[in-house]
């Protein structure tokens, strides 16, 4: 049996008290496209972290090739939320920064040739002297997948990468980084909070589940559609459909289970309702006073039933 690449167990973590990942588990092999969606606060960044050693497990284990993960490393390259791109250097010098640290043995031309490869895998070579400044924000989210790329990781984590974009620029990345991932068969983790985007890209999806002790991972859902999926068809497919409707109603019903049930007591106002078009009656110093119910008095009326 092929061991893992990637092996999270029994890990949790907490912050100031509260348990943010309780009873994680997850084994990810060499090749595998895994995509993990969870509601916002989830806890999805600090698992990302994890796995990426920006952070350690308050208990259980994080492996990678049977080894503990005890801090970053360029084996596993991540691409984050925001761009990351360092303003005053060019696309190209953006990724060579990466290249110069990785692979400091290379020559000068050698560096070059690779740098050159990796913008031309996310087409931005006519881009390749620009600034980000002058570049919008899906062209500056594929200046750092490829920075991420070019030092060769063997795992490549995804921390939402897209969600900052519109819709248009979103789903052409999508295809881009899907059509990466078949040619280099780089092992995928991407995180996402969008049905859609997990479905369409990997192979395996994994919901986070919230719950009031940690969250946690929910049953994985295979996703078995042909590659390279073309999105105008694979969003018409049945077999698409039913797996959104499974993914969907697992979130669903699982934010549903978590939720705390609330009892707030709620005090009607002070002020009762008045006509406006009747003339207030003067306060004690002469104001205008609205009427209060606590100044209600009470009054005994005695009526007689013959």
């Amino acid at each position: 049996m092929i061991k893992p690449l990637l092996q999270l167990n029994h890990v949790q973590k907490s912050f100031n008290g509260t348990k943010v990942l309780n009873e994680i588990n997850l084994n990810v092999h060499e090749g595998d496209f895994v995509s993990i969606i969870g509601y916002s606060g989830t806890g999805k960044s600090t698992l990302i972290s994890l796995i990426a050693g920006l952070l350690k497990p308050d208990s259980g284990s994080a492996l990678m090739d049977d080894q503990p993960i005890d801090g970053p490393g360029p084996e596993r390259g991540i691409v984050f939320q925001n761009y990351s791109l360092l303003p005053w250097l060019t696309v190209t010098e953006n990724i060579r920064l990466a290249v110069d640290q990785i692979y400091p043995a290379m020559s000068p031309t050698e560096r070059s040739a690779h740098v050159a490869k990796y913008v031309d895998m996310v087409k931005l070579t006519p881009a390749s002297n620009k600034y980000p400044r002058e570049l919008s924000g899906g062209m500056r989210q594929r200046v750092s997948v490829a920075r991420t790329l070019a030092a060769n990781p063997r795992i490549l984590l995804l921390d939402e990468p897209l969600s900052a974009l519109d819709a248009l620029t979103r789903a052409t990345l999508q295809d881009e980084i899907a059509d990466i991932w078949e040619k280099n068969r780089t092992t995928v983790i991407w995180i996402t909070n969008d049905p859609d985007e997990a479905l369409l890209v990997a192979d395996r999806v994994i919901p986070l589940i919230p719950a009031k002790t940690g969250a946690t991972l929910g049953q994985e859902i295979s996703v078995n559609l042909d590659r390279p999926r073309d999105r105008r068809e694979v969003l018409q497919t049945p077999e698409f459909k039913k797996l959104k409707i499974q993914l969907i109603n697992t979130l669903l019903d699982a934010k549903r289970d978590s939720a705390s049930n609330v009892i707030k007591k709620v005090a009607a106002p002070d002020i009762l309702p008045e006509d406006l078009s009747v003339k207030r009656n003067l306060g004690i110093l002469g104001k205008s006073e609205p009427k209060r119910r606590s100044q209600l008095q009470r009054e005994e009326i005695k009526i007689e039933i013959r």
